[in-house]
């Protein structure tokens, strides 16, 4: 795994799954973890920092910080909105609003690709480097056959289009960086709470089996998966 490791979303349930995983591993050297609130680690390899990724002068400051520590190998964007005490997911196209859609694409799409902004400039470039978000398979548009969610789902695969742009853009200026979009799948977490009673117990997962998983994919991700959407089983989701 990588030396020098960026999670933006640290305090969330899977970013925060990853931090303690990666800060287990002897060949991580430095984790810089990224939130709007700190979650304490015991680890001496884990340095906080505070982001909003709706403010881009925050995530400019993070990549200065990061640059500071040495060239990134690993930038993973584990943030996601789907819903608060105002929004909710939509059943039908009556339910849609503009700060639905705003809230969604200000934390989904527009934030990461300003991660991406900042962070691809500092990422290693004489070796393997991943930058990976996640995203997720009601954000695909070949696999859509149920309808609703439709801000959550617009801004999902408006991400999945940033993220195949940033593959071709560093196909031809960083050779072997590497751009993922991850499926975690159902994690138990206050994102899907609402929404699990359909869901089968082997089929929601802990944050930290979803996190083992995940990092599985970007361990063994290649140059050829750059621009894909992989889920947290290693099955490559369609557009």
């Amino acid at each position: 795994m990588a030396k020098n490791i960026t999670i933006i979303g640290a305090s969330g349930g899977i970013g925060a799954a990853v931090v303690d995983q990666l800060s287990n591993l002897a060949s991580v050297e430095s984790i810089l973890a990224c939130s709007r609130s700190q979650t304490p680690s015991t680890s001496t390899k884990v340095e906080y920092q505070t982001i909003d990724l709706t403010r881009e002068e925050t995530i400019q400051e993070a990549a200065k910080r990061a640059s500071e520590i040495g060239p990134q190998d690993l930038v993973f964007v584990t943030t996601g909105f789907l819903h608060n005490e105002g929004i909710k997911p939509e059943k039908a196209i009556r339910d849609l609003s503009i700060g639905g859609f705003e809230q969604n694409f200000a934390i989904n799409t527009i934030g990461p690709a300003l991660v991406a902004k900042h962070f691809l400039p500092i990422m290693r470039k004489d070796d393997k480097s991943v930058f990976a978000c996640l995203s997720a398979r009601v954000g695909s548009i070949s696999d859509n056959g149920l309808g609703g969610w439709y801000a959550y789902r617009a801004s999902k695969a408006a991400l999945n289009m940033v993220l195949k742009n940033l593959s071709i853009e560093a196909q031809r200026r960083y050779k072997q960086m590497i751009i993922l979009g991850l499926h975690p799948g159902t994690v138990n977490s206050s994102l899907s709470e609402p929404f699990q009673g359909n869901v089968s117990k082997e089929k929601l997962f802990t944050p930290q089996f979803s996190a083992e998983k995940l990092l599985s994919v970007i361990e063994n991700a290649t140059i050829e998966n750059s621009g894909d959407i992989i889920a947290w089983d290693g099955e490559r989701i369609e557009y």
